[in-house]
């Protein structure tokens, strides 16, 4: 999937840095990863969870697309734990 220039929430900049991702990350996980979860409802902008790795790293990434000005914005990026997510990093776990 081909994505418009990235625009980065203030947040998703913050957990980044605390969480030692970077925009090459990010980059790479928006090229090779897939959509786990789609979110058609979402305000303003219809948005996806994004599962991608960097190395063994797993990263999920979620994104809105702003059609109107053609820019991708990065909500938030994390890396996911594994003791809420299936090992794939696809499902959480139901607790």
């Amino acid at each position: 999937m081909a994505y418009n220039p990235l625009v980065f929430r203030v947040h998703a900049i913050q957990r980044m840095f605390e969480r030692r991702i970077t925009e090459d990350d990010v980059g790479h996980v928006l090229a090779t990863g897939e959509v786990i979860e789609s979110y058609e409802n979402d305000t303003p902008y219809p948005s996806r969870l994004i599962l991608g790795f960097c190395g063994s790293r797993p990263l999920h990434v979620v994104v809105a697309d702003n059609q109107q000005d053609r820019e991708t914005i990065v909500i938030t990026v994390y890396e996911p734990e594994p003791a809420q997510w299936d090992s794939s990093f696809r499902r959480k776990r139901l607790l």
